[in-house]
């Protein structure tokens, strides 16, 4: 059977679940948790979290885990009308990260969740991605632009 399939009609079963027992905001923090960092196991670890461990583990599908997880976040976020947004700038902005939630907020009526990050190398600016889209504002793919445009103008010249 295909890996997406399985993925998806665990994740279906395992949002039911978590449903059922009203725990879905306590897993639903654990599940970001793991995916962002496997090694970092949370002690207590929900309950709802290991029967479904051990469920795959007894269907020998363990591997299909992290696939299951990712589609447990995204069914729980179309659910919840939630929006996983990431925030990159080149230096720590609480004020940029504020006024872009606000933003989001207003535009789409859902809830916003913001991981901000700093990454030195944008040189300033900032890049905001949510769901499949990306919104690059960094002096970095600037710069890379304006060269590009010489390179090619360069080109034509000779």
């Amino acid at each position: 059977m295909n890996q997406g399939a399985v993925a998806s009609r665990y994740a279906k079963a395992f949002l039911s679940l978590v449903e059922e027992n009203g725990r879905g905001e306590q897993v639903f923090a654990q599940v970001r948790g793991l995916l962002v960092d496997p090694s970092a196991v949370p002690q207590p670890l929900e309950d709802d979290i290991s029967r479904l461990v051990q469920l795959l583990r007894r269907n020998k599908r363990l591997d299909s885990l992290q696939f299951i997880l990712h589609d447990f976040i995204r069914l729980y976020c179309e659910k919840e009308r939630i929006i996983i947004v990431q925030l990159t700038s080149a230096v720590p902005s609480p004020s940029l990260a504020g006024h872009v939630e606000r933003l989001l907020v207003e535009k789409t009526g859902c809830k916003v969740l913001l991981e901000s990050k700093v990454d030195p190398e944008l040189l300033g600016g900032f890049v905001i991605e949510l769901r499949n889209e990306m919104l690059d504002a960094s002096v970095r793919t600037q710069i890379d632009r304006i060269r590009r445009q010489l390179v090619q103008k360069n080109k034509r010249i000779i």
